[in-house]
């Protein structure tokens, strides 16, 4: 091995070891997280043309910029499904993991809920913890759902839909904020920025699933709700309510069935 070879080598292994150091230290693990973001997101390469640059784009009304999508998808995302066997106008359910900036997207088929794909998030604003307010500038979690009418091609972020901020808790505990998104582009004002290549053939399936069912359900985390990780954050004044959002959480991993969320006095009940 020459000398640029072993270079190479300890530089790699030097990174590891400054990542994994990063990762053990709680007030940087949201920014050690970023920086793995950035390094993995580009090895998540999707078999379609490209979308128009902006200045194009923009000007397209809402069926154009559809069907300019739809042209350059479709043949190929029925073939993306079919490989998992899933087919566009299953139901769908999205999981979002904020600490971890994962997206989920799962479809339900014959043999029941099966993951699509684990899309990176590209940008989400605020830091782990829910939004409580208009202007904090804070992307939300808890349980939300998205309907027909929250599709938003005409977006000023490529395209776009509402996840359906505030929902019953959010209400019951006075908090307030609109308009939170998931859409393209790499910024983020409180919503979750996935950037233009990725929304498009998240709200092509969104939207087929809407087509046959009445929502799309979106849970959001701050992380994986483990015991040690929780332990982590046994000081947050979060706590309770990270805890409040676990039994959610839980079911979905242990069954694969996306359970049934009610708020019954000011509490989130999962069944």
């Amino acid at each position: 091995m020459n000398r640029r070879a072993i270079l190479i080598v300890v530089a790699l292994i030097a990174s590891g070891v400054l990542i994994a150091w990063l990762y053990s230290l709680k007030p940087v693990r949201l920014g050690a997280s970023h920086v793995m973001q950035i390094i993995t997101r580009a090895h998540l390469s999707l078999p379609y043309a490209p979308p128009p640059p902006p200045e194009q784009w923009q000007p397209m009304s809402a069926a154009d910029r559809l069907a300019n999508v739809r042209s350059r998808l479709l043949p190929k995302l029925h073939d993306e499904l079919a490989a998992k066997q899933l087919k566009l106008g299953q139901p769908a359910f999205i999981r979002i993991f904020k600490e971890s900036r994962e997206f989920e997207l799962w479809l339900q088929s014959s043999e029941g809920w099966q993951l699509f794909r684990n899309y990176p998030i590209a940008v989400f604003s605020g830091t782990l913890g829910p939004k409580t307010r208009e202007g904090d500038m804070q992307a939300p979690e808890g349980f939300y759902s998205v309907t027909k009418s929250l599709l938003n091609p005409a977006s000023s972020y490529h395209l776009s839909f509402n996840i359906g901020y505030p929902n019953a808790y959010d209400l019951a505990h006075q908090r307030t904020g609109s308009l939170i998104m998931v859409h393209g582009n790499k910024v983020s004002i409180g919503c979750f920025a996935m950037t233009d290549p990725l929304i498009e053939e998240i709200y092509l399936i969104v939207e087929a699933a809407l087509n046959n069912t009445s929502t799309v359900p979106v849970h959001v985390f701050p992380f994986r709700m483990t015991d040690e990780r929780l332990q982590e954050e046994s000081s947050s004044p979060h706590l309770d309510f990270w805890q409040n959002l676990r039994p959610a959480h839980d079911l979905f991993e242990k069954d694969h069935l996306v359970p049934k969320i009610t708020v019954e006095n000011g509490r989130y009940q999962a069944k």
